[in-house]
């Protein structure tokens, strides 16, 4: 797969770009808690990147398959990286800064969508559930990287240290995008555009429709909700463990990678010794011990168990997720993907944004690690429910079989459900 040179400058564009953005957010996420002394403001500092998925992301994922997806890649950057640059002017206010922060977040519905949408027609579908899972653990990877690195930088020396490596990583990506993947149309022709609303909302009944992909769907945006809790409070709860200024960017920096550092052992390590059929078995015991690996978090065990807990919990997404990454990709149809991918992140940015200000807002009234536990122990019971619904092997099996063989050409409405029998719903996928 390495041996493809395009599939090689999106990898690094993707880890690149990623590396920059976990080491900014664990920055801003530093600098606004010592502040303000609030874990709601720092919660709302790291949740800002969430809100234009929220806003309007469905419609800025489908903006990319209006046009080419490697010009949407190089602009996007382009735009990301200006706004960031404006971090490093002295003084900038707070308030003014999350800002900023938000503006250019709105370029990342677009290139997430148009990275994933590019990705099948790089490798092939043969490839594709590889490259998914290559994708999904290394950016969890370089979140490791970041989370600790950022939060070290922003302790020791200065949160603008890890804003100007943002910049730099935005500018290599847009480099490579540009040097080494081939033009290509748009997937959307100007003859098949409707209104851009109408076009997200097929996106929509697309997702929720067909029930595989609405069973999935649902699935990834309930296991992320319970697990990013630790990740978001992280600086808040680091601060109360520990008064002093190194042990607290130590502690935080452990809690908030490792959820990543699990993700990618569970994905190696699982996607690698388990078959495809034991990997499908492994999906519902797996999404409920993500919730449960965190309820012993309300006995208030200290950092280094509580980074233990949440690597636990990262493990068991890292056996999950990938899985459901490639069976979501199998069943879309091509023309659909970009808009499917942005009601997915608009979902789980919706979820994991939700999450982390409710119970930002609950530490900030009631003990940290008992609004932690407690919001756990809620994860298990509902996981539970869903994966005692969840569909059978052969249910998603005839389901990509059926996106195979759809028409390339995406048609006036989206595809109507498949005729294949299915059973009781439940939703995963990114």
């Amino acid at each position: 797969m390495f041996a493809n040179r395009e599939y090689r400058a999106l990898y690094l564009s993707l880890v690149t770009n990623w590396v920059g953005d976990y080491l900014a957010r664990a920055a801003i996420t530093v600098l606004v808690y010592q502040q303000s002394q609030s874990v709601l403001l720092s919660a709302a500092a790291f949740a800002v990147s969430f809100l234009p998925w929220i806003i309007g992301g469905t419609l800025l994922a489908a903006l990319a398959e209006r046009y080419p997806y490697r010009r949407v890649l190089i602009v996007a950057d382009i735009y990301r990286m200006a706004l960031i640059a404006l971090l490093l002017i002295p003084h900038v206010p707070t308030p003014v800064m999350l800002l900023i922060v938000f503006l250019a977040s709105l370029g990342t519905p677009p290139t997430q969508a148009a990275r994933s949408a590019l990705q099948p027609l790089v490798v092939g579908r043969d490839k594709l559930a590889m490259a998914v899972a290559t994708n999904t653990t290394s950016v969890q990877a370089a979140q490791v990287f970041g989370y600790v690195a950022g939060a070290a930088l922003a302790t020791a020396l200065s949160p603008q240290v890890a804003l100007v490596i943002d910049v730099i990583t935005f500018a290599v990506s847009a480099g490579l995008v540009a040097a080494y993947v081939r033009r290509r149309p748009a997937a959307h022709a100007r003859a098949h555009r409707s209104h851009l609303l109408r076009e997200s909302a097929e996106g929509f009944r697309l997702v929720f429709g067909v029930p595989t992909l609405r069973a999935i769907a649902i699935m990834v945006f309930v296991l992320t909700m319970f697990a990013i809790v630790p990740e978001g409070l992280a600086a808040a709860w680091a601060a109360e463990s520990s008064g002093d200024p190194a042990t607290q960017g130590l502690n935080q920096g452990l809690i908030m990678a490792a959820g990543p550092l699990g993700y990618v052992v569970g994905g190696v390590l699982i996607n690698r010794l388990a078959g495809p059929s034991r990997r499908d078995l492994l999906v519902r015991p797996l999404a409920v011990f993500s919730a449960f690996a965190l309820v012993p978090a309300i006995a208030a065990p200290p950092a280094p168990v509580v980074a233990v807990l949440v690597g636990l919990s990262g493990f068991a997404q890292g056996g999950v997720m990938p899985t459901l990454n490639g069976k979501f990709v199998l069943i879309l149809p091509h023309g659909y993907r970009a808009r499917a991918y942005g009601v997915m992140q608009t979902g789980l940015q919706f979820s994991q944004f939700g999450a982390v200000m409710v119970t930002g807002l609950l530490a900030d009234h009631f003990w940290l690690p008992l609004v932690v536990g407690l919001w756990s122990v809620g994860g298990v019971i509902v996981l539970g429910v869903l994966a005692r619904r969840w569909p059978r092997p052969a249910v998603f099996a005839a389901a990509a079989e059926a996106a195979a063989a759809a028409p390339t050409t995406p048609p006036a409405q989206p595809p109507a459900r498949p005729s294949v029998a299915t059973t009781s719903i439940t939703p995963e996928a990114p």
